[in-house]
């Protein structure tokens, strides 16, 4: 049904993108998560590999940490190299037509920093037009992303209000995946 596209750039000293995923893998949905920075810890992608991944479901789910403004290095590289002429674009790149494109990422900062523009100059949704523009420009249906404030312990959060937000976080993914699943 679903594939988690993982990009946390170290999964195991994360606790928001960690608890995303076990309640994902608990939530018995159909899913295959590929962990990227695991699977390619030198940026060295498996184009061919990725490609097929793709093609095998129709929800792709983009997990990861929303890093300066944007998605982490290896996430963009991915995009770089995998979202190929002529198999995401192009007169022939019709591959991923039709399936569903949905961002779901955290933000380290507590959402007041985002709600004046004084602190972060933009809100959150504003940075998300690239992935918006890649969704249209490989015919996806692009899904508006799951996101969540407040998953830093730099910012003086609690882990356990982090976990917290991270498992609401996680429920609200879930049922985003059920509802598509109907669809």
């Amino acid at each position: 049904m679903a594939l988690i596209l993982s990009a946390h750039p170290n999964i195991e000293i994360s606790i928001s993108n960690k608890t995303i995923l076990q309640q994902l893998e608990q939530s018995g949905l159909e899913i295959e998560v590929r962990d990227l920075s695991r699977l390619y810890p030198h940026f060295e992608i498996d184009v061919e590999a990725e490609q097929a991944a793709l093609q095998r479901h129709s929800t792709i789910v983009f997990q990861y940490p929303f890093y300066w403004y944007n998605m982490p290095a290896i996430l963009k590289h991915w995009f770089d190299k995998v979202l190929t002429y002529q198999f995401a674009y192009g007169s022939k790149g019709d591959k991923l037509k039709g399936r569903n494109f949905l961002a779901s990422f955290t933000v380290g900062a507590p959402e007041t920093g985002y709600k004046t523009l004084a602190d972060h100059h933009f809100r959150v949704l504003e940075f998300c037009k690239n992935i918006e523009q890649t969704a249209y420009y490989a015919q996806m249906n692009y899904i508006d992303p799951i996101f969540t404030y407040g998953h830093s312990v730099n910012a003086g959060i609690a882990a356990t209000e982090i976990t917290a937000k991270a498992e609401q976080h996680a429920q609200k993914l879930i049922a985003q995946l059920e509802l598509l699943g109907r669809c």
